[in-house]
């Protein structure tokens, strides 16, 4: 159960990575871009974006939760790779859609999609032939 546990965290952490670049790349497009300039330059835009950093250190932590839940023995990566990034794209969506920040716009199709993608993930995950903990 614990390294269930370790996979859901690095699920949201990975989401909340995702949505905190995303977040935090808007005042940079607006201003041209993070390659505008260079790397050096857009390093530097990098760091001193704390919405940036903060996704950055998300992703740091999501990889060790992730590798983490991998250690297990039990818990196929065939079914935590699924379970991460479906997942992670589900919650991305549903957040991207009401985050008043971000606003975008959900369609039917993509509503239909994500609902086709969490059943794909749960198909998985319960044709296995050991338990996922």
């Amino acid at each position: 159960m614990k390294y269930v546990l370790a996979l859901i965290f690095a699920l949201v952490l990975n989401a909340g990575a995702n949505l905190l670049m995303k977040a935090g790349m808007k005042p940079v497009q607006e201003a041209g871009g993070v390659l505008r300039d260079g790397v050096l330059p857009a390093v530097k835009t990098v760091l001193s974006s704390s919405t940036l950093m903060l996704g950055l250190v998300f992703f740091a932590v999501n990889a060790v939760f992730y590798m983490y839940a991998l250690q297990s023995k039990a818990l196929k990566i065939c079914i935590a790779y699924p379970v991460m990034v479906g997942g992670g794209y589900a919650l991305i969506a549903v957040v991207a859609r009401f985050h008043p920040a971000l606003a975008e716009r959900l369609t039917l199709g993509q509503v239909l999609g994500v609902l086709m993608v969490l059943a794909g993930v749960i198909v998985i995950a319960v044709n296995t032939d050991s338990p996922a903990v």
